[in-house]
């Protein structure tokens, strides 16, 4: 038995199943475990959500902030961007199903045999790891809430950009959903920065990504996460995993099996 996990899919449905093949994977027995945004901008969203929803392949996901895009446009909060190439999910017979089943995914996966986490864009550098997991359970029971939609029409903005325990509602919900989902950069005191979409050779100086902060969980637990294709699964930084290779944008799908580390990746087909 073995744990492949996969960076961002983005709808690159073909180049998963060729990298799944590189591995012989075999869902009776492996486990397949994806960084989130399986959707948006690859031409098979469709098949990336209908793929992974399927218990037979024993996959398993967390929330993107693309995914959470594509739950505001299918109720409408939102509209659709051109590139983002979803129509067919919003055509699909099954359409209101995975909607459902989407929303239900978590933010977080702390792994039962090896204690990993795996999310999408990183680990609050304020949280320690009680305070991750609370936090993401928390958030989770709103998007599973029968008010979600309104959380998520709600959730488009920036603030607040520090953690706070005595936060509440829509402000305490909105920092989680965007460390889990948006975040990158941050300031040396640990405030979120969501204005620099420079890579980090070129960032300012009072910048850093979120991993290089000060904090004892980062040296302490081993993290997978996406988000950030411009570091093209460079975290530098033990226990740090970094997987979104930008398969979308023209270059590979990356994946990593966990038990011996070795990488797989399958360039984007043309």
């Amino acid at each position: 038995m073995a744990t492949y996990i996969v960076g961002d899919l983005h709808g690159c449905f073909d180049e998963l199943q060729l990298l799944l093949k590189q591995v012989n994977y075999n869902p009776k027995q492996d486990e397949l475990l994806l960084t989130g945004d399986l959707v948006a901008r690859g031409a098979k969203s469709l098949e990336c959500l209908r793929f992974v929803k399927d218990p037979q392949n024993n996959a398993k996901t967390i929330l993107g902030n693309h995914d959470l895009h594509l739950l505001a446009t299918l109720l409408g909060i939102k509209k659709v961007k051109p590139n983002d190439k979803v129509d067919a999910i919003f055509e699909a017979e099954d359409r209101s199903e995975l909607q459902n089943w989407l929303r239900n995914q978590p933010l977080l996966i702390k792994h039962s045999k090896y204690g990993f986490l795996l999310a999408h864009a990183g680990i609050s550098p304020e949280w320690n790891l009680a305070e991750t997991i609370a936090c993401a359970r928390e958030a989770e029971t709103v998007l599973q809430s029968d008010d979600y939609a309104d959380y998520i029409a709600r959730m488009y903005e920036n603030t607040p950009d520090h953690w706070s325990a005595e936060w509440q509602g829509i402000e305490r919900w909105r920092y989680i959903i965007n460390v889990f989902t948006r975040m990158r950069f941050c300031y040396e005191d640990k405030r979120l920065d969501f204005a620099c979409k420079l890579p980090v050779e070129e960032a300012p100086n009072e910048l850093k990504p979120w991993f290089e902060l000060d904090n004892p969980l980062f040296n302490q637990q081993e993290i997978i996460f996406g988000h950030w294709a411009s570091l093209m699964g460079k975290a530098d930084k033990p226990n740090i995993y970094a997987l979104d290779t930008g398969c979308a944008w023209g270059n590979h799908l990356t994946m990593i099996r966990w038990e011996d580390k070795q990488i797989f990746t399958q360039e984007r087909l043309k």
